[in-house]
């Protein structure tokens, strides 16, 4: 007997398998060089700081923070969520105002890096690798955002 005026009616849904097959290619090599930058930044930027932090404060902070930036673009762009997105356009722009920043006031100001940094001369140390980096995290994240994904999908 219900006074309330409401009535419990029952939903039953059937259970779906998600058919779609795993991810591979483009994504996962990138998450994957994010990785290897994460832990080569971080490692180096360590060492950096606690054998002789005084010779180049400035370049080794600098190379900690970029190592810091990667870890985070690394774990964003392997989950999929609306704030692990969100975290992940951060730290790729980010990431990109980074090197373009560091970049440039290395050629013109090279006293305030007495040793190199991630970013240094666009990442030149590196391949220029970390200047295609954030580019390549841009346009991973505008390709494969959800709504871009389902608009596709829709279409006729």
């Amino acid at each position: 007997m219900s006074t309330s005026g409401t009535t419990h009616e029952r939903v039953v849904t059937t259970p779906t398998t998600d058919t779609r097959r795993p991810a591979y290619g483009l994504g996962r090599v990138l998450i994957l060089v994010y990785g290897i930058f994460a832990v080569a930044a971080t490692a180096r930027a360590s060492v950096q700081l606690l054998t002789h932090a005084a010779e180049a404060p400035l370049a080794y902070s600098l190379s900690a923070l970029a190592g810091a930036v990667y870890l985070v673009a690394t774990i964003a762009l392997a989950h999929n969520g609306r704030r692990m997105r969100r975290t992940g356009w951060f730290a790729v722009v980010f990431e990109l105002l980074g090197v373009v920043t560091v970049g440039t006031l290395s050629l013109l100001q090279p006293d305030l890096f007495p040793d190199d940094t991630v970013w240094s001369q666009f990442g030149s140390g590196y391949g220029y690798v970390p200047a295609v980096l954030p580019l390549l995290g841009i346009a991973w994240l505008w390709h494969s955002s959800p709504a871009r994904v389902s608009a596709r999908s829709e279409r006729p």
